[in-house]
């Protein structure tokens, strides 16, 4: 188990690694959707 461990923080790194040579020095997390309750007319 040690083995995949180090293994998941080995692609980890190369994924953070990645994403810095792609977008730039800074990575900006997702935007999280806020639900806006509506109304529904009644006829």
């Amino acid at each position: 188990m040690d083995f995949l461990d180090q293994l998941i923080e080995k692609i980890k790194d190369m994924a953070r690694w990645l994403a810095e040579a792609l977008g730039g020095s800074h990575t900006e997390p997702e935007l999280e959707l806020i639900p806006i309750p509506v109304r529904d007319r009644q006829r």
